[in-house]
């Protein structure tokens, strides 16, 4: 089948690979254009773009799809089908309807749960028992497509977005290449928009933590923030970002240090407390607990959060 892939991080670049691995005609590779990263703001190019040059496939970095440019350059391939992942740019109606077969979304999510930017994080955020990958036929709506098929990934205790994000990776290769295999002749299902939930993008305000939150609440939220963009807190008005974290029984004043010794961090939340494993100081690099209350000591009753 003759497939224009469109993706840009690591989550999609898993999706082309597999793609290719399965002997697809991917006769267009569309990505974001390089972006500034690293402490040099260096031009990096996306997960995509260094999947699809390393196999020799083609590759476009339009700015917008929106352009009689780009929509002639789409055109001209003369596609089957697109498959779409995490790509970050919006298809007009005239892309959606350049390929023969329409154009496929890799999703990570169980649609119509979590459509939007984040599904990831919001699944964990929201205690999920379970996420997975949905297979959609786009149209002009987020994320509101007919559903191909749906691929069921349990969220584990321990899971953070990182390690979810790479369960979900696999589960959505496989998937796509599972759902060519049956195109044209695919049976769809049309999603319920009143059970639809919004996974709206995440920003770093919101990753600070609010220790009248539950300490069960403020576990899946260092997880779910970890690794971008890491939940954070303040500690004597420096920000502290907190990276592993484990619930326990205690009370006291929420963001009230417990106990701070070789052995334990202990913080108490609106409901319980977190043990604090993992930290990082401003302008430090992450470290255990142990090591940083071997370079800052914390008296009980030290407040977090302030």
């Amino acid at each position: 089948m003759r497939i224009i892939f469109a993706g840009t991080p690591p989550f999609a670049a898993a999706a082309l690979n597999a793609l290719a691995d399965a002997g697809h005609d991917i006769a267009l590779v569309l990505t974001q254009p390089d972006r500034p990263a690293g402490r040099g703001m260096k031009l990096t190019p996306s997960a995509v773009k260094q999947a699809a040059l390393a196999r020799g496939l083609p590759v476009s970095q339009p700015p917008s799809l929106k352009t009689s440019e780009a929509q002639a350059e789409l055109r001209g391939v003369d596609a089957d089908i697109m498959v779409v992942a995490a790509y970050g740019l919006i298809l007009p109606q005239a892309v959606l309807d350049l390929p023969r077969f329409g154009c496929l979304n890799i999703h990570a999510s169980l649609l119509p749960r979590w459509r939007g930017a984040a599904p990831i994080q919001r699944a964990i955020l929201a205690g999920d028992a379970e996420t997975g990958v949905t297979i959609m036929q786009m149209d002009a709506g987020l994320d509101t497509g007919a559903m191909l098929s749906k691929t069921i990934v349990p969220i584990n205790d321990s899971d953070t977005a990182a390690s979810l994000h790479d369960a979900l990776a696999r589960a959505g290769a496989a998937a796509i290449v599972a759902a060519l295999e049956n195109v044209p002749a695919q049976v769809s299902e049309m999603q319920d928009n009143a059970q639809a939930s919004y996974a709206a993008k995440l920003t770093k305000d919101e990753a600070q933590l609010n220790w009248s939150d539950s300490a069960d609440e403020l576990a899946r939220a260092v997880r779910a923030y970890n690794p971008v963009p890491g939940a954070w807190t303040l500690l004597d008005g420096a920000p502290l970002k907190i990276w592993s974290v484990k619930a326990c029984p205690g009370s006291g004043v929420a963001g009230e240090v417990l106990r701070a010794d070789a052995e334990q961090l202990v913080i108490a939340c609106g409901t319980g407390a977190l043990i604090l494993q993992e930290v990082q100081p401003a302008g430090s690099k992450r470290m255990t607990a142990a090591a940083f209350l071997a370079g800052r000591p914390l008296l009980p009753g030290t407040r977090f959060g302030k």
